[in-house]
């Protein structure tokens, strides 16, 4: 089912708060924020096609919650979505980021200033994790695309394989796979 029809769609003020309060989220990465925003609170997205809207997102240049940001704005809202919704992302977190940045330039070598560091980054690598296993949980063939996360696993940590080359034989793969599998539908 297509959520994004079943609501009604949000005006561009709804956009950039909605975005905002993603953006302002998380240290490190707000992915997993972005997520539970689309498709569990708003449910601007089905759980499926926010795994499909972020593939195509990571094949774009760019940040890929941003790119994420510009098509979700632009499919709900047009041309002024697209602008809007990125916006949202990054304006609060600019600020918060600047501010940081002097804070850090002052007291970045106290100790108690490095533990806190360390500490968001593990919140972070936490975070991603539980996404991405929700996001694994939303997949309907599961057995069938293990194989493409094992291989990536194994190319990029195991054998240091440069990761356009990964994603290109991803690509190769899985677009051979599915036409294999239209094929056997008809």
């Amino acid at each position: 089912m297509d959520h994004s029809q079943k609501n009604e769609r949000p005006d561009l003020r709804a956009l950039f708060f909605a975005f905002s309060s993603v953006g302002l989220s998380g240290f490190g990465g707000v992915l997993p924020f972005a997520r539970r925003m689309l498709v569990e609170q708003r449910q601007w997205l089905s759980a499926e096609e926010f795994n499909a809207q972020l593939g195509l997102c990571q094949f774009l240049p760019g940040p890929n919650v941003v790119n994420l940001a510009v098509v979700v704005g632009k499919r709900q809202a047009g041309l002024a979505g697209a602008i809007v919704a990125p916006l949202g992302l990054l304006a609060g977190p600019l600020v918060v980021v600047l501010l940081l940045a002097l804070l850090y330039d002052r007291y970045g070598e106290l100790p108690l200033a490095q533990s806190m560091l360390r500490g968001v980054a593990a919140a972070g690598a936490g975070l991603l994790f539980a996404m991405a296993w929700r996001m694994g949980a939303a997949l309907r063939d599961k057995a069938l695309f293990l194989p493409f996360t094992l291989l990536v696993v194994i190319g990029i940590a195991g054998l240091r394989w440069p990761m356009l080359w990964i994603m290109l034989g991803g690509l190769a793969l899985s677009g051979g796979l599915a036409w294999w599998r239209l094929g056997r539908q008809k």
